[in-house]
């Protein structure tokens, strides 16, 4: 009971806070470094994000624009695309820290594996050890007993939901109730994944495969309930027991679709240093039709900082995102 109370009323607490602090501070505004349809990607996410919703008021491409030091003075918040060219974001990043600003940036690969660096004396030259991005010895073990303990756990509470699932995708349309597909898994290897089915039968049959997208005609009615809810997900418990899954990571993909992301972004093979999830900081942080890009910064956020404790965070996040319709919409345009 004094948990539940203190979570409630930290939460008024916040609540009251950010809204004094909203009417009686000023509203600060912000300057976009980033070009292309980069721009035009961050510009409508800062669009939907509250608190930012009418702070941009610049936008900048580059720092061959004489005024970019003007438009960093005049503004609070700035933000850096990943695309800028990397000398530009030392003297942006340069400028704007000698002016006391705040500063946000889309990182990038390098900028990632320069995070929880080691520090290395060369004689007397300073290095920093970059990450190798794979989970110690210590790190398996104890996810691998947190996945036995929450699977079995998940899966004798929710046998009567599993069972309530199985019969109305019977009901709902012909077809199996599972349906198996190969997706790649740690180090590259592939396996079976089991869902429960929510398309309707053969449903890549003529098409061949294809993201999800809103409104897709291929998912059943109930199938969009499934969705919705992520019941669909629920078989994988079978196998997070069989080791090939834990339940948080990276979600696995088609041996099709991982090909073509690796030729676009190479360290998209990153992603497979760890076992693949049935949920994952990319799910309770993006969306369903987040980009693959953003959606592999997340992975490599969360490969970077693998704990009992940020797992268990996760899955404690993923009830909220169950709630939030966004999060379960389809790929647009595909």
């Amino acid at each position: 009971y004094s948990a539940v109370f203190s979570f409630v009323l930290l939460a008024i607490w916040q609540y009251i806070c950010h809204q004094w602090e909203w009417k009686h501070f000023p509203k600060q505004t912000a300057v976009l470094f980033a070009a292309g349809e980069e721009a035009a990607r961050i510009q409508k996410k800062l669009a939907k994000t509250y608190g930012l919703e009418q702070a941009l008021q610049s936008v900048c491409d580059s720092c061959q624009q004489a005024i970019w030091k003007q438009l960093i003075d005049a503004n609070y918040y700035v933000f850096i695309g990943a695309e800028l060219p990397i000398a530009d974001k030392e003297k942006i990043l340069r400028y704007a820290r000698s002016t006391k600003k705040q500063i946000f940036f889309v990182p990038t690969l390098y900028e990632l594996a320069c995070k929880n660096t080691g520090f290395l004396l060369v004689d007397d030259i300073p290095m920093q050890r970059v990450t190798r991005m794979l989970l110690t010895a210590e790190q398996r073990v104890l996810k691998r007993i947190l996945d036995i303990a929450v699977a079995v756990t998940a899966l004798i509470i929710l046998s009567p939901v599993i069972l309530i699932t199985a019969v109305m995708i019977k009901l709902d349309s012909k077809g199996p109730v599972l349906y198996s597909q190969e997706r790649v898994g740690l180090y590259g290897k592939t396996f079976f994944v089991h869902k429960f089915r929510s398309m309707k039968q053969d449903a890549e049959a003529k098409c061949g495969p294809v993201l999800a997208a809103e409104g897709d005609p291929r998912i059943t009615k109930f199938g969009r309930f499934m969705r919705a809810t992520r019941l669909d997900e629920l078989p994988q418990l079978f196998n997070v027991l069989k080791g090939e899954m834990s339940i948080v990571g990276p979600r696995p993909e088609r041996p099709f679709f991982v090909k073509q992301f690796i030729v676009q972004k190479p360290e998209y093979d990153y992603r497979h240093n760890v076992k693949p999830g049935i949920t994952g900081l990319a799910q309770i942080a993006g969306k369903y039709n987040t980009s693959a890009y953003d959606k592999l910064i997340y992975d490599l956020l969360y490969i970077q900082d693998v704990s009992v404790k940020t797992d268990l965070m996760i899955m404690m996040q993923t009830f909220k995102v169950l709630l939030t319709k966004s999060s379960t919409e389809g790929v647009q345009g595909k």
